[in-house]
């Protein structure tokens, strides 16, 4: 469904999508999935560099947050 305001006469239409519209919407959903799934890797990347060097370094998360802190 989409919904059109005229916001000079204050008009609501709401009214299908078209072929066109399904089909970009389909495109963008895709698009922000992949856009989810990168950042969820990198996420675990990062987080598991970050264990990694406590890890090389023998201190824990709260002892680097003390010496960052």
């Amino acid at each position: 469904m989409k919904t059109i305001v005229n916001c000079e006469t204050g008009e609501v239409v709401e009214r299908e999508l078209n072929k066109a519209e399904k089909d970009q919407q389909k495109i963008d959903e895709a698009n922000v999935a992949a856009r989810k799934k990168i950042a969820e890797a990198e996420a675990e990347a990062q987080a598991t560099a970050r264990q990694e060097l406590l890890n090389k370094l023998g201190i824990t998360a709260d002892e680097a947050k003390l010496l960052l802190g």
